[in-house]
């Protein structure tokens, strides 16, 4: 999912070359274009004598996991270090395992040419992350906001640009340290072959938003009770930073590269990186593009390629260009959802019939309407009457898709059997949200009964077992 065009990282970058690195990025040929997907899990101890759940910790619950995970599976330290030189990411045949502010272990997929592969990279990522983590007594929780720990019970990790973040957010957003250390979602990544491809695809994206929310909504919990909420994590969202964050109008109304970058340009930085360390620098892009940033030892530097390429996967739209359009709408979800987004997703973006009459059906409403479909899909999920008729008119579309391409597994199933796991959800109108409050009641607590309960509903790996 990476730019074919190699810039020098470190060579100081232009207005004019900061378009480039989305042209770069265009992949001309169709066939080349490839699926990325990430999720991300929140940590808990669970101890054996029977003692309440806790959040991990670095040093004595992710460390061992980490090292786990090199000496057992061939994962490897990556280049990014903590504070102290601790390890907070690994690497393995292009995948990596990366750590969240509040512990959430997030796993980034390899790019890979289809659903049927990301299912497999995922097994064996749950495989794994099961076998480690068991011994450890600890479990990993996919869901959307922590179900029942505060914000004071979360523990951050030992990384740099978390530590000016940390001091900065607050200031942009009352919830932001929520955003940080309680949220939890899966995304998935996906190719284009042109502007004009891009901005087709930018477009339809965005009008799936709420759609999405909808459909993978499940966080319901905050503190060990129901909040009546089909996502918590969406709902965080509206109270970040609103400069780096949202839909941006011109989604909808002319987009270009250009557009984006202009954007871009005008959302304040959080820092600088030089040798490792991160200097908080809170002014827009474009101030620092054209002025340049002296450090406190008095060296001065220009804004280079890797600084635009940071400043990039630290805003925050709902869609993104990373320069591969990301979408970062769902929860965090179990294995039984987790590959039916970017089969969807790819259903509708990489079919250019499906994008088509996709965008017909979805292109009615205003682009407030589309901020208040958003607010709904926060508050009622597939409930929303709205949001259940498009999820339906998007699994079709996608399902006639993905059929149509083709691309079987060694049972013979296409890519469509990913999103068999949703019919039941867009037939009954609920959310995994609902689902969740089904099963435990509206107050399952914050003591170690209510915390066990929601580490067995929501677990990923761990403790618990396969679902």
């Amino acid at each position: 999912m990476s730019p074919k065009r190699q810039s020098v990282p470190d060579e100081p970058i232009t207005r004019d070359e900061l378009v480039d690195v989305f042209v770069g990025a265009e992949r001309p040929d169709p066939s080349t274009h490839l699926i990325g997907t990430e999720l991300e899990k929140a940590g808990a101890y669970v101890p054996p004598d029977g003692g309440p759940p806790v959040p991990v910790s670095y040093e004595e619950h992710v460390l061992p996991v980490l090292q786990s995970m090199m000496d057992r599976f061939g994962w490897t330290p990556g280049a990014d270090r903590g504070i102290s030189g601790e390890i907070i990411e690994l690497v393995r045949d292009g995948a990596s395992i990366t750590l969240e502010p509040g512990g959430q272990l997030e796993l980034s997929g390899a790019p890979l040419h289809n659903v049927h592969q990301t299912c497999a990279e995922f097994s064996q990522h749950y495989d794994e992350l099961h076998e480690v983590s068991l011994p450890l007594s600890l479990a990993w929780m996919a869901a959307g906001h922590h179900p029942w720990a505060t914000r004071d019970e979360i523990n951050w990790m030992p990384k740099g640009r978390y530590r000016v973040m940390r001091g900065y957010l607050p200031t942009r957003g009352g919830r932001a340290l929520d955003m940080m250390l309680r949220t939890c979602t899966v995304q998935a990544n996906f190719d284009y072959a042109s502007e004009a491809q891009c901005r087709e695809r930018f477009r339809i994206a965005n009008a799936m938003v709420p759609v999405l929310t909808a459909l993978f909504a499940n966080s319901p919990y905050l503190e060990g009770r129901d909040t009546g909420l089909a996502s918590i994590r969406s709902q965080v969202w509206l109270d970040m930073d609103p400069d780096r964050c949202g839909i941006p109008r011109f989604a909808f109304e002319g987009f270009s590269y250009e557009r984006y970058v202009d954007w871009a340009l005008d959302v304040p930085m959080f820092f600088v990186k030089r040798d490792g360390e991160y200097h908080p620098h809170h002014v827009p892009f474009r101030r620092y593009l054209e002025e340049g940033f002296t450090t406190p030892d008095g060296e001065h530097h220009q804004a280079t390629h890797r600084d635009w390429f940071l400043h990039l996967s630290t805003v925050f739209p709902e869609i993104r260009l990373k320069p591969h359009i990301e979408f970062r709408s769902a929860d965090a979800v179990g294995s039984r959802y987790v590959c039916a987004l970017p089969a969807l997703v790819k259903g509708i973006l990489y079919d250019a019939d499906a994008t088509g009459e996709a965008w017909e059906r979805l292109s009615g409403p205003s682009y407030e309407e589309r901020l208040e479909l958003g607010r709904e899909a926060i508050e009622l999920g597939l409930r929303s009457p709205r949001l259940r008729e498009w999820a339906r008119v998007l699994l079709d579309l996608a399902r006639a898709a993905l059929d149509r391409w083709d691309i079987r597994d060694e049972k013979g199933r296409t890519e469509a059997r990913f999103i068999d796991r949703l019919e039941p959800l867009v037939e009954q109108g609920h959310s995994p949200a609902h689902e969740i409050v089904e099963e435990l009641g509206a107050e399952p607590g914050r003591g170690a009964e209510g915390r066990l309960a929601f580490v067995r509903a929501f677990h990923f790996a761990g403790i618990g077992g396969p679902e």
